[in-house]
């Protein structure tokens, strides 16, 4: 009986140390970038678009942001995309690294303006993306802020002959940490 007693400790204690090894990459994965479970984020579900940040959201550090539009949210064809941020996001953005894919392909932009004043990043693709597709925005190059934070990217748009006032996408909560 005596025996049986330090086997099972050595089985419990190399099962517990199993499961905390196995947990590490998950809470690496976490880290990410990806937009987890926002409690209190101020933002209504079916107005909060999905995002990734491929480098991890690293406060100061540099990294490439994948803002997504599910084909669902585009109703309307679409002549510019306006995200506006908030003024104590203090990154910065490169607007020669902006690319619009749309259906999993990448689509010509004739313009893509960062107007640091306003905190707006204005895009204006060759062609109107149409109604209903799925759309990336990536904004490569992006300089994080130096100090983590929660920050609200809203995405808007200006349809093609329609009279020029942006209309309300949804917003991306962005985590840098």
């Amino acid at each position: 009986m005596l025996s049986r007693l330090p086997v099972r400790r050595v089985l419990s204690g190399l099962a517990i140390a199993t499961c905390l090894v196995g947990t590490v990459p998950l809470v690496s994965f976490a880290q990410s970038g990806l937009p987890g479970l926002t409690l209190f984020g101020g933002v209504k579900g079916e107005d909060s678009l999905n995002y990734r940040l491929d480098f991890g959201g690293k406060a100061n550090g540099w990294d490439r942001y994948r803002l997504r539009i599910p084909a669902s949210k585009m109703k309307l064809a679409v002549a510019q995309f306006t995200i506006s941020y908030p003024d104590y996001f203090r990154g910065s953005f490169d607007p020669k690294e902006i690319e619009l894919i749309v259906q999993g392909k990448s689509v010509k932009i004739e313009e893509a303006k960062w107007n640091k004043d306003n905190n707006l990043i204005e895009i204006f693709p060759a062609e109107p993306v149409p109604a209903n597709s799925r759309v990336e925005i990536q904004l490569s190059n992006v300089r994080n802020p130096s100090t983590g934070g929660m920050f609200y990217f809203n995405c808007q748009i200006i349809s093609p002959g329609d009279v020029p006032l942006l209309r309300y996408l949804g917003t991306w909560v962005i985590q840098i940490s």
